[in-house]
């Protein structure tokens, strides 16, 4: 009977952990949703508020999730967001966070709803969306619907 105790504690630590890893990489990657549609409307306060989001749930994440190098790289690419002194600067250091993402996004499920790469041939560059309609973070308003879905991530 104890040993049964202890195989089912051992067995439901082993699911909360799996939980809490889903749980985290799905804040990580709403903070960067938020990041994108602050971008999306043009709002450089915005972003920087989502982009210091994002930076305090990359260090809450524990390292057998992501490594403590995959992890710095996130958050010194989001602090370049939070402390860019333009949107211009916010979406080049965005371009870069997004790159990081999508790899991320080939590894580790980041939401129980498909995930989808866009890509912008104006800007050379591609975003996550948690919608296939596109909306354009590196012109916003000016070039809103500017690019296409070039992958599904289920």
């Amino acid at each position: 009977m104890k040993i049964f105790f202890i195989a089912t504690a051992l067995l439901l630590a082993s699911f909360m952990s799996a939980q809490q890893a889903h749980l985290q990489i799905s804040k990580l990657y709403d903070n960067y949703l938020s990041i994108k549609n602050s971008l999306v409307k043009d709002d450089a306060s915005a972003a920087a508020k989502s982009a210091n989001d994002f930076i305090k749930t990359a260090s809450a994440i524990d390292y057998k999730i992501l490594s403590e190098g995959n992890v710095e790289v996130l958050r010194s690419l989001a602090t370049s967001i939070s402390t860019a002194k333009t949107i211009d600067a916010q979406r080049e250091s965005f371009h870069q966070l997004s790159e990081n993402m999508i790899l991320l996004s080939e590894k580790i499920k980041l939401s129980e709803k498909p995930v989808f790469i866009q890509y912008c041939p104006m800007a050379e560059g591609s975003w996550l969306s948690d919608a296939a309609q596109i909306r354009n973070p590196y012109y916003g308003a000016s070039m809103l619907s500017c690019g296409e879905v070039k992958k599904v991530v289920k």
